[in-house]
């Protein structure tokens, strides 16, 4: 078996160093068949004979050539068709997403930026776009990582098992979703299929509307619920544990800089009962900092 490996891993190498990069057809071609369809030779020559297009007979001690037997050439597959026209070439997404951010002068027209952006697969995937929730002049916004299959289908954010934990937590030191106590919104506003986790790509292409988001709604305090959420806005590669905990400083054109707390996010703690001890230390933090 190994022989045989090596043995192809040497072949593919050989036709490399010809030249044969790719396939022109999407099986090799048949000669031996190609030979059948056009039929016998006009003569036969003798095994060895050279086959160059034209013989010369030197029986007669003459040299006039004679005229080998025409055949048709065999049907070789031709080179893929090529586009005579340039293809348009779209703004890379990112830039597009940025320039659509930046022209937004009012959270409805950023809603209705980020329904517009088809940039991203996601769009075309999800149920509805979750863009926020809560009251925009509360002085606190909260950033989650993205929506899940109830925030899809009800297009708020956190309206799960998650949200209503984190409704709960808030509610523990006086700050209620439904009687102004913070604004609440995600890094991603389309939900990732199968609630998995957003990669970075999807991150970075929404990042330039998410501080948009903040600009618009200049809040005193922001809070980063989770790693994704920290790291994006951080632009750190440190995990939530060594985020959470302190504050950050997060730069907005407009705001200068605004200062981010990191904590852990309420998925996590329902997977983890253990850490909300920690999560409840970043709340009385930030309790006592917007009160001071």
């Amino acid at each position: 078996m190994e022989h045989d490996r090596a043995a192809l891993l040497a072949a593919l190498a050989l036709q490399l160093d010809w030249g044969a990069e790719e396939a022109l057809a999407e099986a090799p071609p048949d000669r031996r068949a190609e030979a059948r369809a056009v039929g016998p030779r006009a003569e036969a020559r003798p095994a060895g004979e050279r086959t160059e297009p034209h013989a010369v007979d030197e029986g007669a001690g003459g040299l006039a050539p004679v005229a080998a037997a025409e055949r048709p050439a065999p049907t070789r597959p031709g080179p893929r068709s090529v586009a005579t026209l340039p293809p348009i070439v779209a703004p890379p997404a990112a830039g597009r997403a940025a320039a659509a951010a930046a022209q937004a002068d009012s959270l409805d027209a950023l809603r209705e930026a980020i329904r517009a952006f088809d940039g991203s697969p996601l769009r075309e995937t999800a149920t509805n776009l979750v863009f926020a929730d809560g009251d925009p002049a509360s002085g606190l916004m909260l950033i989650g990582e993205a929506p899940g299959a109830e925030e899809d289908r009800l297009g708020r954010p956190f309206v799960g098992p998650s949200g209503q934990l984190l409704d709960r937590m808030f509610a523990s030191i006086g700050l209620k979703r439904d009687e102004g106590g913070f604004y609440i919104a995600n890094i991603l506003p389309w939900r990732p299929p199968g609630n998995r986790t957003p990669t970075d790509g999807e991150v970075a292409l929404f990042v330039p509307f998410v501080l948009r988001h903040i600009a618009l709604v200049r809040p005193r305090h922001v809070v980063l619920l989770g790693g994704t959420a920290a790291k994006a806005l951080l632009k750190s590669k440190e995990g939530i544990t060594r985020l959470r905990g302190k504050w950050h400083p997060i730069a907005v054109e407009g705001l200068g800089e605004v200062p981010a707390l990191a904590t852990l996010h309420p998925a996590y703690l329902l997977r983890t009962p253990a850490a909300k001890r920690d999560a409840w230390a970043d709340l009385l933090l930030l309790r006592r900092s917007i009160t001071e």
